[in-house]
């Protein structure tokens, strides 16, 4: 017999784990449905670990040019397996607030195994037949693996395994230049191998502004990374037990390849069919009200697609269940998401870009840039690399925002800030704690004003008027 649920939630990722809490919490009978490990990819093999990892290459990093500082030290010894239990001991101190036994405690029936839909309105796991009112699926993604000829009998790494590595490589070989390869790509570098990142593009990082990419793609090659560009992948071979890889007319011979060229929707065990639920090919369809092309199933999280962030899960997620659980009225809005990739510098993004802002307003664009160096505090810390670019309307409306730099990632937040309350650019310009990294903020804020007085000229020669009056007293 099938058991009845207020909502079933299938998959224990990012997005899941916050229906099924709120939904418990809000004393909803909840199944939470999970094939493997609760937390997903970004406990287990995405944000936690990889951040974790950045951290240990940065000190290596860091210790590595103190003599900058005229702090002198022998080079560092780099035990690779401390490094990657580094990351594994962060999994496992964040873990607990995952856990089916914290989940259980709040009252969720937490089920694992494999699962699929029978019917338009029973989910079915090792045999027991699951029926709610509404469902939410949050399966998420994995990698997407490029058909290149030889690379499966070779062998690769991807981000699920690669933070489990116990010997260092001496050599990388990254297909993707993307977050993920352009993250772990400087990790691996700085903790001591020999990296090659392919890009299929003419400049790493192509979905952000192409000038912020380029100062993160020059100081990679400062570093020693070899960028090949506009190449892609074509064929793997083992030679004399390493791995060749033929790619734009070149031989790269590497230790190892990590694979880092997108995601795919988990989506083939679920029979969607049955269910009446219609895939696309980023994903899961879905409306603005995640609801997908049966109205009592929901999906949120990688495996519809679009912004495939933890962040974004999560607030995917509080729109899927509020929707599932009371009245299907709230719509998922995106105006405002912001998103980082943390490389040194870190590159942190929100709104349109230079280019797309002025394709949709024209001349009405105003491009306020602020170099780093131009800010006292990251003189001090010698991080004078890369800038802050606001892209606002004549109005003061803020579009967008780039930041390429020393902690990128955190001072996004006061642009998101501003834009997620429609305040306009001036909001940024209050006062500053000095002397701080967040007045490249308050600094590029300030050049609208500089920006349009430069402009006009009536105004100009009316203050010049003033002044030369005021002097004949």
């Amino acid at each position: 017999m099938a058991v009845q649920y207020d909502i079933v939630i299938i998959g224990g990722g990012s997005a899941g784990l916050v229906v099924a809490s709120a939904a418990a919490q809000l004393k909803a009978k909840v199944a939470l449905v999970e094939r493997d490990k609760l937390g997903g990819d970004c406990l287990w093999f995405g944000c936690v670990p990889s951040k974790s990892l950045i951290h240990a290459s940065r000190v290596a990093y860091q210790v590595k040019n103190a003599a900058n500082f005229g702090i002198y030290t022998q080079p560092p010894e780099i035990e690779f397996a401390k490094a990657t239990g580094h990351a594994q001991q962060v999994i496992a101190n964040i873990q607990p607030h995952d856990s089916p036994e914290r989940f259980r405690g709040l009252g969720v029936e937490v089920i694992f195994g494999e699962g699929k839909f029978i019917d338009k309105k029973t989910f079915e796991v090792d045999g027991q037949q699951l029926t709610a009112r509404a469902f939410v699926i949050s399966t998420g993604s994995r990698p997407a693996i490029p058909p290149v000829e030889g690379l499966n009998s070779a062998g690769f790494l991807t981000n699920e395994k690669v933070f489990s590595l116990q010997e260092r490589p001496n050599s990388v070989a990254i297909i993707g230049a993307g977050p993920i390869g352009c993250e772990l790509g400087q990790s691996f570098s700085r903790l001591g191998s020999e990296v090659t990142i392919i890009s299929s593009r003419s400049h790493i990082l192509p979905k952000e502004e192409p000038e912020a990419a380029l100062v993160v793609q020059e100081q990679f090659e400062s570093e020693g990374i070899n960028i090949l560009k506009e190449t892609r992948a074509e064929k793997v071979e083992v030679v004399d037990g390493k791995k060749q890889i033929t790619a734009g007319g070149k031989n790269i011979i590497v230790d190892e390849i990590l694979v880092a060229g997108g995601r795919l929707p988990n989506v083939e065990s679920l029979n969607l069919e049955v269910a009446g639920v219609e895939v696309g090919k980023q994903g899961i369809i879905v409306n603005e009200k995640l609801q997908t092309t049966n109205s009592k199933i929901y999906a949120c999280g990688d495996v519809i697609g679009g912004y495939q962030f933890t962040h974004v899960a999560g607030y995917e997620a509080v729109v899927a269940l509020t929707n599932a659980l009371f009245f299907p009225i709230s719509k998922a809005n995106y105006r405002v998401i912001p998103w980082a990739t943390f490389t040194d510098p870190e590159l942190a993004r929100v709104g349109l870009t230079e280019q797309q802002a002025k394709e949709r307003y024209g001349d009405d664009v105003y491009v306020l840039k602020q170099p780093f160096s131009g800010v006292d505090r990251a003189q001090a810390e010698a991080a004078t690399t890369g800038f802050g670019k606001i892209i606002t309307r004549g109005n003061g409306e803020i579009l967008g925002a780039h930041l390429v730099g020393i902690s990128a990632g955190e001072l996004i937040h006061e642009v998101v800030l501003a834009m997620s309350n429609k305040l306009p650019v001036s909001a940024l310009t209050g006062i500053h704690i000095y002397p701080t990294l967040s007045e490249v903020n308050s600094k590029a804020g300030l050049l609208l004003k500089k920006q349009k007085y430069a402009k006009n000229l009536w105004q100009q020669n009316m203050l010049e008027k003033f002044f030369n009056w005021r002097r004949s007293f």
